[in-house]
């Protein structure tokens, strides 16, 4: 893989998940771009600075031995791809510090750069929290690849810190520069919540949780087909979200046990505060994890699973076979994992390479319902 190199570092990198022959890098033009700027601009020494989505910690290796530095986001992959980059490069694990999104970073900080979000409403709640949190004289710095930032990043940045200017596009990256200046304490739209009829639940929704606004069509397509009679199953929600799949399943399953695991720390933090609203003190595990890795084998009894297709602006299946294999490793003898996915993904297919028996469950026009035993 290509080194990154920019005027503080050059360093060795990798994605998380690894994969052999990773044609993708840890690092883009909207990096170099960033640390280019601010090496122009200067950095003065003993700055704090603020990271916020630093996808694979490429930003936070190279500023680490000339800077305090805090890392935020919302990934634990990118956590992870952090931590290991570190010691790739031969930097102390503590060399920066990083802030789940869920939680709030403490400045003041000099400098906050900004890797812009695919969801929007993670950089709206990013910017809410810098209030009160910058410098004198602090200097905010969004970028992204040109074809994924739109308009609205720059509002957004205008409405809760100041004016902006956009730089001109470099490798099709660009940098958003905005001029802090007095605003009133803004209030937050988040969490967002909606209504379940069936069962009645009223569900919070952090900003980052897929589907914030309202149940996606995939989950609607496989609540009325989860399983029953589970008993005393061990049952693990992969990719939770907000809990819904784990919470109507346990509402069926009185006496089952729930391990509920999403990369997200927003939907971990939606989980868990949608459990204890619908089930009580009913105990349950969650986590923020890179699914199931870790898991022990033949812990598991039941995986349920809605798996993305997407990885921030990557599209495909990498992460849902990662689910699966890992669902396989995961179960016993004779355990099942459930799934919900788009007809043309092939998943059932796919499954058949892993599991001795793919039942379909049920069907929409646009959704299938599986059912892998493991054999």
């Amino acid at each position: 893989m290509p080194l990154f190199v920019s005027p503080f570092a050059q360093l060795d990198l990798l994605r998380q998940p690894e994969q052999r022959h990773d044609p993708l890098q840890a690092f883009d033009a909207a990096d170099e771009y960033l640390l280019e700027h601010l090496h122009q601009q200067g950095l003065a020494p003993g700055s704090r600075v603020l990271l916020l989505n630093d996808g694979f910690g490429a930003l936070a290796c190279a500023l680490a031995p000339h800077a305090t530095v805090v890392s935020s986001g919302d990934s634990f992959l990118g956590a992870l791809a952090l931590h290991k980059n570190l010691a790739r490069n031969a930097l102390a694990a503590d060399a920066v510090q990083f802030v789940p999104a869920n939680a709030r970073a403490e400045g003041p900080f000099d400098v906050v750069l900004i890797r812009v979000p695919k969801t929007l409403a993670l950089l709206e709640e990013q910017l809410i929290r810098l209030h009160g949190q910058l410098a004198p004289g602090a200097r905010v710095i969004a970028a992204g690849m040109v074809k994924h930032l739109p308009r609205a990043a720059g509002e957004l940045l205008e409405q809760y810190i100041g004016p902006v200017q956009a730089s001109l596009a470099v490798k099709k990256a660009r940098l958003l520069s905005a001029s802090p200046e007095a605003k009133p304490a803004p209030q937050s739209p988040y969490p967002t919540r909606y209504r379940l009829d069936s069962p009645p639940l009223e569900l919070v929704n952090h900003a980052n949780v897929f589907c914030r606004e309202g149940l996606d069509i995939g989950t609607r397509a496989f609540l009325p087909h989860l399983p029953l009679g589970l008993g005393d199953a061990r049952v693990a929600d992969l990719g939770c979200g907000n809990g819904v799949l784990a919470i109507v399943s346990a509402l069926d399953n009185p006496h089952a046990q729930y391990l509920l695991l999403d990369e997200s720390f927003m939907a971990v933090q939606s989980a868990a505060e949608n459990w204890r609203a619908a089930l009580g003190e009913r105990p349950v595990e969650l986590r923020a994890a890179d699914g199931l890795a870790g898991q022990p084998a033949d812990s598991l009894d039941v995986v349920l699973c809605n798996p993305p297709f997407h990885q921030q602006q990557v599209v495909g299946d990498l992460l849902a076979w990662r689910m699966f294999k890992q669902a396989h490793a995961a179960l016993r003898h004779g355990g099942e994992l459930w799934i919900v996915g788009n007809r043309h993904l092939g998943y059932h297919t796919k499954l058949k390479r892993l599991f001795r028996e793919v039942e379909q469950v049920a069907a929409t026009p646009k959704f299938v319902i599986l059912k892998a035993r493991k054999g």
